[in-house]
């Protein structure tokens, strides 16, 4: 039997109480066709993570901005999906040298996801593992656009990896 999912990775939301910063509806469509949910950080609201478990189980490590959820989620994780190891951290440090770090970090990992930086990033690492920043849906920054990646795994190998342009109309 075949295992296959499909991951929505976010990062850098920083979606707070009250404010008027919402999700883009394009990523709440994104998020409807989810099994699996990664935040990169910077969620700011534990209510933020509330809102995305109604999607699909999510999993998140803790940004620099994530103040309230210190001590609820942690700072890196490795979780085994679809047989694909994924690691997580919000900061990768520095571009220089990011890919030799990671694999320093996260040895064993064949997909890293990361975030911090506001901009996309995906690149196959020497090691092998595939290193994706998902941008931001909300904060571009420098970025062109609003972002998210959506990442197919299939019986333990990354299948694929997709930038979604959440600012592009159909």
């Amino acid at each position: 039997m075949s295992e296959r999912l499909r991951v929505v990775a976010l990062a850098d939301t920083h979606v707070r109480r009250g404010g008027t910063r919402r999700l883009p509806d394009t990523a709440y469509a994104e998020l409807a066709r989810a099994d699996v949910i990664l935040h990169a950080g910077d969620v700011v609201v534990p209510e933020l993570l509330d809102e995305l478990g109604g999607f699909a189980p999510v999993h998140a490590v803790l940004g620099n901005n994530d103040h309230e959820l210190l001590g609820v989620l942690p700072e890196r994780r490795v979780d085994e999906l679809a047989g694909v190891r994924v690691a997580m951290v919000h900061d990768s440090g520095a571009t220089a040298g990011r890919p030799g770090r990671l694999a320093r970090w996260f040895p064993d990992a064949d997909l890293v996801v990361f975030g911090h930086s506001h901009q996309p990033y995906d690149e196959l690492a020497p090691t092998g593992a595939r290193l994706v920043n998902p941008g931001s849906p909300t904060e571009r920054r420098r970025a062109l656009a609003h972002t998210l990646s959506v990442v197919d795994l299939v019986d333990g190998v990354v299948a694929s990896v997709r930038l979604v342009d959440l600012d592009a109309r159909p």
